[in-house]
Parts: structure tokens; C-alpha cells; sequence
């Protein structure tokens, strides 16, 4: 790709890239949210269309102009976007072979070719799944394997996989990226673009750093003809924001322990919504002290997510026992409406299904959660609504043309920023925060470390669930680890180390 250049209205967002990929290789792109990765992929699929952008690109030596993204895939080259591009309710074989159908020769579905296709490709991709089975019935783990499966029934040579461990727990993004190298072995091309480096220094061959739009720098990390070390991560993090990070996370004032209770949950029991036989929160009970942030460790299926969410409003699962007390009250959190009236706000781990609309703009999305405090003579006073806004996105260095972008064209971190925004403005005692940097990069991951630190400093207690152990370590006064549904330990950030919190976090699995 060279001198690629796309321009969208208000915003450049690539200028002048260049980008060289190699026959069999692993290339990964690295970049803060916003720096024009996901756009250099979409120019490259087709998704944005030759004649809309400046620039060319060549193909196995050929110059190729694509203007969709099927004419893309003709040549080899199949893109993988971080949200999954799978029909739920078809089977697995349906989804692989979507848009590229196995047919007689009178045109109809050939059903026992396209069954004994794709076991042959789940095969490939290690998945042992029947071909019949729902894709709904799969975990995101097994979804990104049928992803790839589909793409090499199109007789991939280049395939683009967009933040493709973002939601997957260790052991499923270890399976995927032990593909990918299998892929490499077989010639095949890979393009990731990632945030978490480990990952990237593990598998890439070469990493490319765009920054504003433009290509900072390619790096070999395997098989470097000189003899210069490999770039360790600080090198690549430099690179990518420009500047080096001394600190991956703000200094501040531990919290000591000696303020008032301002969250306490009593034996909070819930049962699965489908299974009831199974408890998937059982008999939790946890504090957080006024400008504590107090973390929640566990690995998937522990019962993180279940309990955020059935505590704000029991908007998961079937509701057993237990209560829920702010500043020595109970109060009830029953429904949503009642959950924020008490206090609480949830700022979900999935933004773009249960935390933004995508459709709307970032002034609406900030108000959603204030609208009564934003009625003039029972109507919504606009010129406040867009004042609040406005001065959200210069607090929150949200990086848009105006508040009347609409937020699915933000970047994953500016989207976030979004989030928080809403809730911080709705002022709550409690703010529970599941994930809320995933899919974010290092330099945006350290902007909203900031605000929840100035959070804590104001006093709101703060609940922080995190798959990511250096990130609790980095931000929590207190951590508590949970293993199938049940708290398991309870952690001092002075005693607290990975190892030890892995220890509680397996302490009840099998």
C-alpha cells in the first residue's frame, strides 16, 4: 500500500501510509484508538471503495483496485472484524459457506459437499465442532475459529484479523494465535491489528506503528537480519504515542481504609437465567469505602459480569437473595430506573451492544442518563444538553469534529470516554466498571486510568472488574477474586502479586 490517503468529513484519517507485507508473513499493526488502523484494513478489503481514497495498492505484484469487498476476496484477501460477521441462528456449515455456496450443477445447495467441506476446514482450524451445530450455541472463542475456517474456504492468501483477541479469555487466544502461526507455515499472510503487544511480540514477524493517520515505522521482531535487538514493548508503546510512558498508570494516594462504607453487598445469590439448577453468583458479599477502587479478579465464567449486572437492576439472571446497602441503608436496586436512583451507575463490558447508541451523536449519548436534570418546562433543554457535551469532550480529550459526531465512528477509546461521560454527569455514589478498557490502546488505557483515579479522589467508590491482573494491580486499593460464582479471596494492594491472585481465582475449579 503506498501513500494511501483517506479523507472522511471534518476528519483525515490517513495520510500519505505506506504498508509492505510479505508472502507468509505475520504483520501487526499497531497504534492508538484513532490512529487509522481499522480505516488502512477497510481501504485495503474494499469495505472503502477504490475512488474513494488516494493512493494505490499492489497485489502479488499486481496493481488492484477493489470496490467491494467481494472483489477483495476473488483475489485471496478476507478481512475479520472485531464484531463477528456470523448469522447466529444458521448452522456452522451455513456460515462458513455464506455467499460462496457449494452448488450443482443445477444451481442448488450441494448439502453433502458443503457438510464434508467444512468438517474438512473445522478440522484445519482445530475446532471439533459438528458442521449442523447453531454458531448461537458457540462461545466468541469457537466463533473466531469458524471466521477463519470461512475464510480459508475462500482460498485465502491474506487474511486481516481486527483486534481478534479482544474478547477472548487466555486459553481461546492462545488456541487462535497458535493458528495463525500454523496458517504462516502453510504461506499464508496475516495482518492483526492488536493492542495487547505481548501477544504481538509473541507471533509478528514485522509491526507497523501508524500514529495521526500516518506510518510512523515498521520494526522486524523475528528473523532481524542485523543484529539489533528485538523492540521490547516500551519500544513499541514510544513509537506509538509519540512519547514514552514512564508509568502505565497515574501515582495517587492509596486509599487507607478508614473512611465510611459506601457499597456494601449482603449474600447476593443469583441463578442462571436458562439453568436455574446452577448458581452463577453464590451468597457474594463485598464492600467499597468512600475513594476506593476495589477490584474484581476472576477468570471467564466466574461470575464478574453476572453479579455487576444483577446488582445494577438485575438485568441478569433469576434474583435469589441478598441486598444491597449504600452508606448503611438498603436500598433497592430491582430495576435499572431504581439501581441509578439509589446511586449506582454500571458502565457495561460490551459499549457497543448495552452502552452506546451507535446510530446517535455524542450529545445525546452523554444525556441519556440525566435527561430529567436537563428538562426546561418538561423539555429537554438542547443548548444545555450541547454545553454539557461540549465540555465533556474537552475534559475527556474525546477526539471528535464536534458533539454532533456520531458515536459509531468513533474509535473504541473515544467511545469509552463517551460511556464514562454519561455517567460521571449522572453523578452516582457507586460507579461499577466492568472492562473498561478493552480493545483500548496503552495511551488512551492511561487517559481513562486518569479520570477513574479522579473519581476515586473526589470520593466515589469504585468498583473495578478487570481480566487484565497488572491492570488491577496497577489502579485497586483492595481486590477480590471470584471462581464460580463465589468469592474467593480478598487481597491488600500491599500483598498483592499475580501469582497470589491466581491462586484465589482457581482455588474452587476443578
Amino acid at each position: 500500500m503506498r501513500a494511501i490517503t483517506k479523507e472522511f468529513p471534518g476528519v483525515k484519517a490517513l495520510s500519505g501510509v505506506n504498508l509492505t507485507v510479505r508472502s507468509g508473513e505475520i504483520h501487526a499493526i499497531c497504534g492508538e484508538n484513532g490512529a487509522g488502523k481499522s480505516t488502512l484494513m477497510k481501504v485495503l478489503s474494499g469495505v472503502h471503495p477504490h475512488g474513494s481514497y488516494e493512493g494505490e495498492i499492489r497485489f502479488e505484484g499486481e496493481r488492484v483496485a477493489f470496490r467491494s469487498i467481494r472483489a477483495s476476496e476473488k483475489r485471496g484477501i478476507v478481512i475479520i472484524h472485531q464484531e463477528l460477521a456470523l448469522v447466529p441462528h444458521l448452522s456452522i456449515a451455513e456460515n462458513i459457506f455464506l455467499g460462496n455456496e457449494r452448488t450443482s450443477a443445477r444451481g442448488i445447495v450441494d448439502w453433502n459437499e458443503t457438510l464434508r467441506r467444512a468438517s474438512r476446514l473445522l478440522e484445519r482450524v482445530g475446532l471439533r465442532e459438528r458442521p449442523q451445530t447453531p454458531v448461537a450455541d458457540l462461545g466468541v472463542g469457537k466463533q473466531q475459529l469458524v471466521e477463519i475456517a470461512k475464510a480459508l474456504a475462500k482460498e485465502v492468501k491474506l487474511l486481516i484479523l481486527d483486534e481478534p483477541t479482544a474478547a477472548l479469555n487466555d486459553e481461546d487466544s492462545a488456541q487462535l494465535l497458535d493458528l495463525i502461526l500454523e496458517l504462516r507455515e502453510q504461506g499464508i499472510a496475516s495482518i492483526i491489528i492488536s493492542h495487547k503487544l505481548n501477544e504481538i511480540r509473541a507471533i509478528a514477524d514485522t509491526v507497523t506503528v501508524l500514529r495521526d493517520g500516518r506510518t510512523i515505522e515498521s520494526l522486524t521482531v523475528r528473523d532481524n537480519p542485523s543484529d539489533a535487538p528485538a523492540p521490547d514493548e516500551d519500544r513499541i508503546i514510544r513509537s506509538m504515542v509519540g512519547r514514552d510512558l514512564d508509568q502505565r498508570f497515574p501515582e495517587r494516594t492509596r486509599h487507607d481504609g478508614t473512611d465510611e462504607v459506601v457499597l456494601e453487598v449482603r449474600g447476593w445469590t443469583v441463578r442462571h437465567p436458562v439453568d436455574q439448577q446452577r448458581k452463577v453468583v453464590d451468597d457474594v458479599s463485598l464492600t467499597v469505602r468512600r475513594g476506593e477502587i476495589v477490584g474484581i479478579a476472576g477468570l471467564m465464567g466466574a461470575g464478574r459480569t453476572e453479579l455487576a449486572m444483577s446488582v445494577f437492576g438485575r438485568s441478569y439472571g433469576r434474583y435469589e437473595a441478598g441486598s444491597v446497602h449504600l452508606r448503611g441503608r438498603e436500598v433497592s436496586t430491582r430495576t435499572v430506573p431504581a439501581a441509578m436512583a439509589a446511586g449506582l451507575a454500571y458502565v457495561t463490558e460490551d459499549r457497543k451492544h448495552y452502552g452506546l447508541n451507535l446510530i446517535d451523536n455524542i450529545t445525546r449519548n452523554i444525556s441519556l442518563a440525566s435527561l430529567p436534570g436537563m428538562r426546561r418546562r418538561g423539555v429537554v433543554d438542547g443548548h444545555h444538553e450541547r454545553s454539557v457535551a461540549e465540555g465533556y469532550r474537552t475534559s475527556m480529550n474525546i477526539k471528535a469534529p464536534s458533539v454532533f459526531e456520531q458515536v459509531g465512528r468513533l474509535s473504541g477509546g473515544n467511545q469509552q470516554k463517551v460511556v464514562l461521560s454519561r455517567w460521571i454527569h449522572a453523578d452516582p455514589e457507586v460507579l461499577i466498571l466492568d472492562e473498561p478498557t478493552r480493545g483500548i490502546d496503552v495511551g488512551a488505557k492511561y487517559e481513562i486510568y486518569t479520570v477513574i483515579d479522579r473519581l476515586a479522589a473526589q470520593g466515589r467508590a469504585v468498583l473495578f472488574i478487570s481480566s487484565e491482573l497488572p491492570e488491577l494491580l496497577g489502579m485497586c486499593d483492595r481486590i477480590y477474586t471470584m471462581a464460580e460464582g463465589r468469592l474467593t479471596g480478598e487481597v491488600a494492594r500491599a500483598d498483592a502479586t499475580q501469582e497470589l491472585l491466581m491462586r484465589h481465582m482457581t482455588m474452587n475449579r476443578g
